[in-house]
């Protein structure tokens, strides 16, 4: 389906999905939010994709909500409309994503990115929380999975303070995995999607549905939920695949 907003591409089983409004820089409009749920969606019934790519442009990913959206919203059409079901719908994506981030990524686009499972970023990356300068607060996870993923110290300067991290000091942190250089940023986040696509397919969502879990429930509930997935990730046809193809000493095949 043509789009407007995002430029979507297929490559050896990675969705590759661009923000693409450089008018508004990549503002996570509803019409925007409503793109990319559809097409993370579509990547999720998609068997032939083992790994999503979210990314914008060079010099922005997301440069966060929709401002005119935002004066003109009531409190109950941020509380009970449409965009709580579509990051709802954003985080309940079973299929890895990869948020490859290069320049601005505020607000709501440094909310996007943790909503993602891999977060890769170049060395003109630039993360940050801005709302309180609104008289707003992050809305959309902020507050929460920023705090989970780098700690309430870190988490307290960039909303409170309105620190703005470079790539270097996300990874630094724990924000990002990896900082690629400004000239090939999306090919090598490209790259390491391809890698987690290689993977066998159930595998990968019991791994990451496990990761997911580590972060909710207290560790030995995790341990026992992770026994149980390792059982059943141990009854499929990819386990027994991947246990003789190292017994034979020869690569797996993981499909047909």
């Amino acid at each position: 389906m043509a789009s407007e907003l995002l430029e979507v591409s297929r490559r050896q089983g990675v969705a590759i999905v661009r923000l693409d409004d450089p008018d508004t820089r990549n503002s996570l409009s509803p019409e925007m939010l409503r793109e990319i749920v559809a097409e993370l969606e579509r990547a999720d019934a998609d068997a032939e994709v083992g790994c999503a790519v979210l990314a914008g442009s060079d010099r922005v990913f997301a440069a966060g909500a929709d401002i005119r959206m935002l004066a003109e919203a009531g409190a109950n059409d941020m509380y009970l409309g449409e965009r709580r079901g579509q990051w709802d719908a954003i985080r309940r994506v079973r299929t890895p994503v990869v948020a490859a981030v290069s320049g601005a990524c505020l607000g709501g686009g440094l909310e996007l990115a943790l909503s993602c499972d891999i977060v890769l970023c170049s060395s003109r990356s630039k993360f940050g929380l801005p709302e309180t300068q609104l008289g707003l607060i992050p809305g959309a996870g902020g507050t929460q999975l920023l705090t989970r993923v780098v700690g309430s110290v870190v988490a307290m300067d960039v909303i409170l303070g309105g620190r703005v991290l470079d790539g270097a000091e996300a990874v630094q942190i724990g924000l990002a995995s990896r900082a690629f250089p400004e000239d090939s940023w999306l090919e090598d986040a490209i790259a390491v999607a391809t890698e987690v696509a290689a993977r066998p397919a159930i595998a990968q969502l019991l791994a990451k549905e496990s990761v997911k879990r580590a972060l909710d429930v207290p560790l030995e509930a995790g341990i026992e939920a992770e026994r149980r997935a390792f059982a059943m990730a141990l009854g499929t046809d990819e386990a027994r695949e991947g246990l003789n193809a190292f017994l034979e000493k020869r690569p797996p095949s993981w499909r047909a």
